[in-house]
């Protein structure tokens, strides 16, 4: 027991930091947008529709990533994503064509991302801890992402100030070689198969059979548009209105930052009360956090508080969302399963951030899509409400006595 407990810490310690790791080297994209769109002659169009790329690529190469987790165990697949991320940003920072941008931050950095994040160590956190504790374990983990958004942005812009952009970029790559070691030391365990366990192709199908399996799908796109398109686009919005690029910064980290507890009480909560409801409620104060952002008079100070309390609902969503997996489909193909959920997110994410840079590019402002992500919180809200998060009843195999 006492061993079980050691290697269970550990694989969340060591998850933890490849995630804080990974989201925190990601959510310094957005700094880059104005600089570097500016000194190479782009509209903001090419860089967010690089980045938008880069959310499609993570997101469809999800499910594939995370049944490979399943399968063989997540250490491989973090080491092999490590590598890949450190190479597209170093190869970003080398791009001064749409095409070398497009492929280096898109394709290279998506590829890394579906790699060293919330799939495929979710799931090996989920295989690792009793299922009363899974949802809290998720809490702690997703939480570490937070934590590496509000620990490194600050040192993002600071590099970004002092190298330029190029070579800040260089040494982000110098930082993301940390994910290969920690992730070859992320020994998980998949559950050897017994004759009861569904294949793949059956999980596939119990899944596609399931309404709340596709409302929470569809939900999970609602956060990915929010979050990304704030995560990339909020420095520039902020700027243009007038705010210093650092009050963009420092929303960001306070995002992080808050979002430690958010989400940690997210998974918290979500062991002892409806993890759907708690879902409909977030999205909905979302909503109204979104529109009084957008709808009263910006300061830095209303900035800060925007920060603050989207912090608190930020990635609050991937522990109940997955802790809603495990529950209704178990734990056994919970990488595969979290990462087509996921998959949606990234499809949201793709929408959001490139919409971004398409209606600035078209109108001059964010207006429309600030409108968007508000209608989307009720649609969101709703759908979670109808989500069951109650265990899926199998026949077990009968057993024939001679």
């Amino acid at each position: 027991m006492a061993f079980v407990l050691r290697h269970s810490l550990l694989l969340i310690i060591l998850g933890s930091l490849v995630i804080s790791t990974a989201m925190g080297l990601r959510h310094g994209f957005g700094l880059f947008m104005e600089p570097l769109s500016s000194e190479l002659g782009w509209g903001r169009g090419v860089f967010a529709f690089a980045l938008a790329l880069q959310n499609l690529v993570w997101g469809l190469s999800q499910p594939f990533t995370g049944a490979l987790a399943d399968r063989f165990g997540a250490a491989r697949i973090i080491v092999v994503g490590g590598l890949l991320y450190a190479l597209g940003l170093l190869f970003m920072s080398l791009s001064t064509s749409v095409l070398g941008m497009t492929v280096s931050a898109g394709l290279l950095i998506g590829l890394g991302l579906s790699g060293t994040t919330f799939s495929v160590i979710l799931g090996a956190v989920g295989r690792a801890v009793a299922p009363e504790k899974r949802s809290m374990a998720m809490g702690i983990v997703s939480a570490a992402g937070s934590f590496g958004q509000f620990a490194m942005l600050p040192g993002t812009l600071g590099l970004l100030e002092w190298l330029g952009w190029a070579a800040a970029l260089m040494a982000m790559a110098a930082i993301a070689t940390i994910i290969i070691p920690l992730g070859a030391m992320l020994r998980d365990r998949p559950f050897a198969k017994t004759a009861s366990d569904l294949s793949l192709k059956d999980t596939l199908n119990e899944a596609a059979g399931q309404k709340g399996f596709w409302l929470l799908c569809l939900g999970f796109f609602v956060c990915g548009f929010q979050v990304v398109f704030i995560a990339v686009h909020l420095p520039g919005y902020l700027f243009d209105n007038g705010l210093a690029v650092q009050v963009g910064t420092t929303v960001l980290a306070l995002v992080g930052l808050f979002n430690i507890v958010g989400t940690y009480t997210a998974g918290w909560m979500g062991g002892i009360w409806s993890k759907p409801k708690l879902l409909t409620w977030l999205y909905l104060i979302r909503g109204v956090v979104i529109t009084a952002f957008v709808y009263l008079p910006l300061s830095p100070v209303s900035a800060y508080v925007f920060g603050i309390a989207m912090g608190l609902l930020w990635l609050s969503t991937v522990p109940l969302t997955n802790g809603i997996v495990a529950s209704v489909f178990g734990v056994r193909h919970l990488s595969m399963l979290g990462g087509i959920v996921f998959l949606f997110h990234q499809l949201g994410s793709f929408m959001g951030v490139w919409l971004g840079g398409y209606f600035y590019d078209l109108t001059g402002n964010y207006n429309t899509v600030w409108q968007i992500a508000i209608v989307l919180s009720v649609v969101a809200a709703a759908l979670h409400w109808f989500i069951s998060e109650k265990p899926l009843e199998r026949s077990q195999p009968t057993t024939v006595t001679p």
